[in-house]
């Protein structure tokens, strides 16, 4: 066995002792609590129930030799245990024999002193209690009290008498006024007049609000008769509510006969009942007086039980103290040993660089205190080191949660220093500023290629913010800007973003920015719009009277004039009518862009409709080769047949002068391609344009869709942006690149994605199922 194993062994074997001393020690007070209870019991019964004591003397004597013989045991064992500690050299063995012996003799020789006194008083001062004048006090007391109480009660027969007479003529239905003065005058709690049998005729003070007051029994009424007025006490004889030391409410009930004015036997007497409490101290005294008296007569017979039953007690008390003693001795000293021994072990773990929690001593005392203090230090190097880890880790996740979230986010967020050097950057500022950030990671901002402008004026924004937030307590900053950022080989592209900059705790600072052009563009097509209606309304109403008015001139002046000027006039009112109809065209086209009726979505065949409008275009692309490709798989998608039909021209009309454009430069002809197709999930249809022109330039690209972007030298750059118009009506989504091939540019693409038609849909999905089923 190793060197460890019979360690834990033997810390486990020394564990089981004490858990067994504990035991005893806890059985023994138990115990001796038990005898404790015992004898308070009979402490407080001895009194009381004499009979019931001296009934169960031999029981109890019995009971409590037994516990004699147990704790003589237990004082025994712990006695061998201290002496075996002792040999064994343990720590604390001289301490708690010193105790043991110290509390032995407290306990023992106070105790021995008080009971040869308290004997000695038993047995010769129990005849004193018992003596000829306390009992004759007592009987004094009692007939004094029965004295006083017939003297209220013969006062208050009295009065009532007297009172009586007021009655006499006073008929039954005015008798509660003057039961109400009667009740004043002799501070009465109730007065009731009854009948002769006992029927309640009036009544005042507490029977007034009782639905059956007492009545007076047929003897008391006859007994009034004969005497005329009676008299009697009540409530005397109640005890005392249980824990309440105020006597019960006594009264005196005094009943006397009405006489009536010419009273013959046919007239049926009344009576008058007054009740009157007694004085609480009268009665407090009187019932003390007869508790007394009645106690003294119990003890008087009983002095030779009740001599013993106290020296019993005493004897139990010695022997209880005896043993008791002894007992917390050796509790007493365990616990004042053994904070010391667990001090003692937590010093040697923490020597060994264990710092677990050590065991904690429960107690107020200054040692108890010492072991918690060791074991909260312990505790706390633990909790330190285990908060440190758990800190690192927390700090971990959550700088790997927070640059989850930068990874993910749509906006660019850049974490500059003072002098505006980047030191870190999320994904999104890449795509935002369309420069490779995190390669500059380390550099200044102005170095990064095409970005030396931005980060200026961002510099210089921190540094008019740091003046506001001194002077006016801002807490960030915000601006828009407008890039030019370019790629390889192509234009510049303008890039609108709106910038927000922050001070971080320390010196860095914060650039939150988002690229806001497509929203710019969005404003820019609503302020075209209100632009083309109003240009509309104030340009179209003139060229109707300018052209009428060439007109009429030409028709006034020809044949009066020289043939040289009539042909200077002929062709002056021809450019001005063709003038005027080309701004009509022009005004037709805003007002189309302005007035976009809303669209009566519907289910639509498109590759119908784009059949249909390709019809037109049969003899018109003669110089371009115009190719169609239509999926048959195409379901109806939801649309407005005639805004579609609006975007097919639009595109088409488009893509012809590109190709036109392309092919008078290169020599070879043109090629248009429209196509439709059923995209791999079976929810959208997409439309198709290409064409073979020369493409868009990339600054052109970003604004393709706005109004007045052209790269025609005749167009109004209207029809891109009401294909888009209409595609936002109809939620489809709209995409425009250049076609490369090799490295070049080789035309343009418009493609249109729709959504299917309700029916279709259901359709197409039952036939999936269909098709799955079957495989």
């Amino acid at each position: 066995m190793s060197k460890d194993s019979r360690a834990g062994a033997g810390r486990s074997s020394a564990a089981s002792r004490a858990r067994a001393t504990r035991w005893a020690i806890g059985v023994s007070a138990f115990l001796v609590t038990a005898v404790g209870l015992v004898l308070m019991f009979l402490l407080a019964q001895s009194t009381n129930n004499r009979e019931l004591y001296e009934r169960n003397y031999a029981r109890l004597f019995g009971i409590n030799v037994v516990v004699a013989v147990v704790l003589s045991l237990v004082l025994g064992w712990v006695a061998f245990r201290l002496l075996r500690r002792l040999r064994q050299g343990k720590f604390g063995s001289r301490l708690l024999i010193k105790l043991a012996a110290i509390f032995a003799l407290v306990g023992v020789v106070p105790g021995a002193l008080v009971y040869v006194v308290s004997y000695q008083f038993v047995a010769r001062s129990i005849e004193s209690w018992f003596d000829v004048k306390v009992e004759g006090a007592l009987d004094a007391g009692l007939n004094l009290g029965r004295a006083t109480l017939d003297s209220l009660s013969d006062d208050l027969v009295s009065k009532v008498r007297s009172a009586s007479t007021q009655l006499a003529d006073v008929p039954d239905a005015s008798a509660g006024l003057m039961l109400e003065r009667i009740r004043d005058q002799l501070g009465a709690t109730d007065v009731v007049l009854w009948t002769g049998n006992g029927q309640l005729i009036a009544g005042a003070g507490a029977s007034r609000f009782q639905l059956n007051p007492e009545r007076p029994s047929p003897q008391q009424l006859r007994q009034v008769r004969a005497d005329r007025a009676i008299a009697h006490i009540e409530g005397l004889d109640e005890s005392p509510a249980p824990g309440s030391t105020v006597p019960p409410p006594a009264s005196v009930r005094a009943l006397a006969l009405v006489q009536r004015p010419g009273f013959d036997f046919g007239t049926e007497p009344r009576f008058l009942q007054v009740t009157q409490p007694l004085p609480p101290a009268v009665v407090a005294n009187a019932l003390a007086v007869q508790e007394a008296n009645r106690e003294y007569q119990e003890r008087a017979l009983a002095r030779e039980g009740l001599r013993r039953m106290y020296i019993g007690t005493l004897t139990l008390s010695l022997f209880l103290a005896v043993f008791g003693a002894v007992l917390l001795a050796v509790l007493f000293g365990t616990q004042l040993a053994r904070p010391l021994l667990v001090l003692a072990d937590g010093v040697r773990q923490v020597a060994g660089g264990d710092l677990r929690p050590t065991a904690v001593v429960q107690g107020r005392d200054e040692l108890g205190g010492l072991t918690r203090s060791f074991a909260v230090m312990t505790q706390q190097l633990a909790e330190a080191r285990a908060a440190v880890e758990k800190t690192l880790g927390e700090l971990d996740a959550a700088r790997a949660n927070l640059q989850t979230i930068l990874d993910n986010l749509t906006s660019g967020v850049m974490v500059l220093d003072p002098r505006g050097v980047v030191l870190s950057t999320n994904p999104g500022a890449t795509r935002v500023l369309r420069a490779p950030l995190a390669a500059y990671e380390g550099q200044p901002l102005v170095d990064v290629p095409g970005l030396a402008e931005f980060g200026q004026a961002v510099q210089q924004q921190f540094d008019d913010f740091e003046v506001e937030h001194l002077q006016h307590g801002l807490d960030h900053w915000q601006h828009a800007f407008e890039l030019r950022t370019s790629g390889e080989g192509l234009s510049q592209d303008a890039v609108n973003i709106v910038a927000r900059g922050a001070q971080l705790p320390g010196e860095a600072r914060l650039l939150v920015f988002d690229d806001i052009s497509e929203i710019v563009s969005a404003q820019r097509a609503q302020a075209w719009g209100e632009v083309a209606r109003r240009l509309a309304h104030e340009i179209k109403n003139p060229l109707t009277p300018i052209q009428l008015s060439a007109e009429r001139l030409e028709m006034k002046l020809s044949g009066k004039v020289a043939p040289a000027e009539e042909a200077i006039l002929a062709k002056s009112v021809r450019t001005i009518v063709d003038q005027v109809d080309a701004m009509k065209r022009l005004v037709n086209e805003f007002r189309d862009y302005a007035r976009l009726p809303a669209a009566d979505l519907k289910a639509v065949d498109l590759n119908a409709l784009v059949a249909d409008v390709l019809q037109l275009y049969a003899a018109e692309s003669a110089p371009i080769t115009l190719l169609c490709e239509l999926d048959e798989r195409c379901p109806p998608i939801r649309a407005d047949a005639q805004q579609i039909r609006q975007v097919i021209h639009n595109l088409l009309q488009n893509a012809q002068d590109a190709a036109e454009v392309a092919a008078h430069g290169s020599g070879r002809p043109g090629e248009v391609v429209i196509r439709t197709r059923l995209a791999d999930s079976g929810q959208r249809v997409r439309l198709t344009v290409q064409d073979s022109g020369p493409g868009f330039a990339e600054n052109i690209l970003k604004r393709a869709f706005e109004p007045y972007v052209t790269t025609k030298t005749k167009g109004t750059g209207l029809g891109l942006a009401v294909v888009k118009k209409i595609a936002d009506e109809h939620g489809a989504r709209i995409e425009l690149s250049n076609r490369v091939v090799d490295g070049a540019v080789a035309g343009a693409q418009v493609s249109l994605s729709f959504a299917l038609a309700g029916e279709a849909q259901g359709a197409l999905a039952h036939a999936k199922d269909s098709t799955s089923s079957v495989a």
